[in-house]
């Protein structure tokens, strides 16, 4: 099993360095409906899987000068309290059946939101910039400083519950309210949100003893040289062919949580 496990790791490793998504939003479901690991331990232990596994690319982003730290503490203000708040509240539920079915629903909601944010990505980029110096723009500009606090607050509620969404729908928040922002600094601004949030909820999770240690090994023994090795590929190869499988492998996956439970 422990060699399943690290395969697993290997293989989202590789599909997060190929396409850059992909990493909560397939491991979890994969460690629930494949391996057959209790919601909760998926989710504790994915949170802290991916805090460790988008380390490295935050530290070459922020060489590059490539976060924008005046954001990331704006979405941190919102989603580390809202974090917090949600694990207080799984931690007072009595019942594991409860809890299991909360985390089933969010993970497919945030799968199915996920999805969408992915196929959405490139024109909600394009509505970004028709907005941003329309009166529409200029009003979003001015409550951007709130925007972002609520979207980092609805961050951290759903990554708490189901370990998914810091990556792809954090992008997409930043996508439309911050247009000016190139690609790069987008991604390298919500990757180091993604990492400060993963880390506290998973750090939470794991003083509610729900986090597999074991597992969390054998899933980061794959996943590293999957990371190196997609990120490799990836830079030779189109996004445009992969994003869409994942897309619709994630809406499909979204929709059996939300539907089957």
């Amino acid at each position: 099993m422990e060699i399943a496990y690290t395969l697993a790791g290997l293989v989202v490793g590789f599909v997060v360095g190929l396409t850059g998504i992909g990493g909560g939003a397939l491991m979890t479901p994969i460690l629930i409906l494949g391996f057959g690991i209790p919601p909760l331990v998926a989710v504790s232990t994915d949170l802290l899987y991916a805090a460790i596994t988008k380390c490295g690319g935050v530290f070459s982003y922020a060489r590059k000068q490539l976060v924008h730290y005046r954001v990331v503490v704006l979405l941190l203000a919102g989603s580390l309290p809202a974090s917090l708040l949600t694990l207080e509240v799984l931690a007072s539920f009595g019942a594991k059946a409860l809890i299991e079915q909360l985390i089933n629903l969010t993970l497919g909601v945030s799968l199915v939101l996920t999805s969408i944010a992915v196929f959405m990505r490139q024109r909600v980029r394009l509505l970004a910039e028709r907005l941003r110096d329309t009166g529409v723009g200029q009003r979003l500009k001015t409550l951007r400083p709130l925007l972002t606090l609520v979207a980092g607050a609805l961050l951290g509620v759903l990554v708490t519950l189901s370990s998914v969404g810091a990556g792809a729908l954090g992008t997409a928040v930043l996508i439309l309210l911050y247009p000016r922002l190139s690609m790069a600094e987008i991604v390298g601004t919500d990757l180091l949100h993604a990492v400060l949030l993963t880390a506290v909820a998973g750090a939470g999770h794991y003083q509610m003893g729900s986090v597999d240690t074991s597992l969390l090994f054998n899933l980061l023994l794959g996943s590293l040289p999957g990371v190196f090795v997609g990120s490799y590929l990836g830079a030779r190869l189109s996004p445009r062919v992969m994003q869409p499988v994942i897309g619709s492998l994630l809406m499909a996956i979204g929709l059996r949580f939300v539907l089957v439970g």
